[in-house]
């Protein structure tokens, strides 16, 4: 199975590292062409809970090579899906499948309108990595990966579901994929942006009365918002669930809070933001959200004139 990952993150790297080290024929595209480069050169290096490994995945920024792909893993930023969409869609005869393992909500919806939904599957893992360095990654907690189809049968998903077994990542696969993306949206909106406005690792957030509490409240809200769309969370208890994934990557700092330390832009938009306006659709009032949506998006607009010192 020919496997392409675009996007050199966490996530990307790690599922990249293990799917080739597992036997299949890996691939990561990144759009920073000298990026590429070092890690084409390098190799991926992959330590922490599975030990320590070395695993050469060839890295490129030609699409091309999406063309005969049967597997393309998106692991990019959620503002970029659209562009990564008409990259794929540029490319014929294209992918088999396309799976998503991004953060936020309205991925799927923008992949499937763009490739078409019988190709696209929707995907959430709680597999806990961080990058130290390009191509350098830390694997620090296993966690659950959950995938389903945004159209069809998931039935079809054999060859997917066993490639990913096989790189040791458990996939289970569900049938309703808004029920998946809404019940990981319900952790990323507790985690990310208290971690990006504290500066805390995920296992301090949980330890802190403060943060404790507005983080029930940030979850309170975005549970309200998915019963009011029908949506049926995985987990019976949405606030314990995001606390467990707290202990369980206790040492992590959370996507966000890499983003605002490197000065980049931030995914609060289709995280918490993405909260916020559903919320307002649907006549649900959403402040903890929103309060936590403004401190985020006014970090990202002032980088350069923050006081450091």
């Amino acid at each position: 199975m020919k496997i392409v990952v675009i996007g050199p993150g966490a996530m990307g790297c790690l599922f990249a590292g293990y799917l080739q080290a597992a036997g299949f024929e890996a691939s990561l595209l990144d759009y920073k062409s000298d990026r590429a480069v070092l890690i084409h050169r390098q190799g991926l290096i992959i330590t922490g809970v599975r030990g320590d490994h070395e695993v050469h995945v060839p890295t490129g920024i030609n699409v091309v090579d999406l063309a005969d792909a049967d597997l393309v893993l998106v692991c990019v930023k959620a503002y970029a899906t659209a562009a990564v969409a008409d990259e794929i869609a540029g490319v014929q005869p294209g992918p088999r499948w396309v799976l998503t393992l991004q953060n936020g909500v309205g991925n799927v919806e923008i992949l499937s309108e763009k490739l078409g939904a019988e190709r696209v599957i929707g995907g959430v893992t709680t597999a806990g990595a961080f990058v130290h360095s390009p191509g350098a990654v830390q694997h620090a907690g296993e966690g659950d990966t959950i995938i389903g189809r945004a159209a069809g049968d998931n039935a079809e998903l054999g060859p997917v579901v066993e490639a990913l077994t096989r790189a040791g990542f458990k996939p289970d696969v569900k049938p309703d994929v808004q029920n998946l993306i809404w019940s990981k949206l319900v952790v990323n909106v507790g985690i990310n942006a208290l971690g990006a406005i504290t500066r805390l690792r995920n296992g301090a957030l949980i330890e802190h009365q403060g943060t404790a509490a507005i983080m029930a409240g940030a979850v309170g809200e975005v549970v309200a918002v998915a019963e009011a769309r029908g949506i049926e969370l995985l987990h019976p208890d949405p606030l314990e669930a995001v606390r467990t994934v707290c202990r369980n990557t206790s040492g992590n700092t959370c996507s966000m809070l890499g983003d605002v330390l490197a000065q980049r832009r931030t995914e609060i938009d289709f995280i918490n933001g993405a909260v916020v306006r559903e919320g307002s659709a649907l006549g649900i009032e959403t402040p903890v959200n929103r309060v936590l949506t403004d401190l985020v998006q006014t970090i990202e607009q002032s980088y350069q004139v923050r006081v450091t010192r």
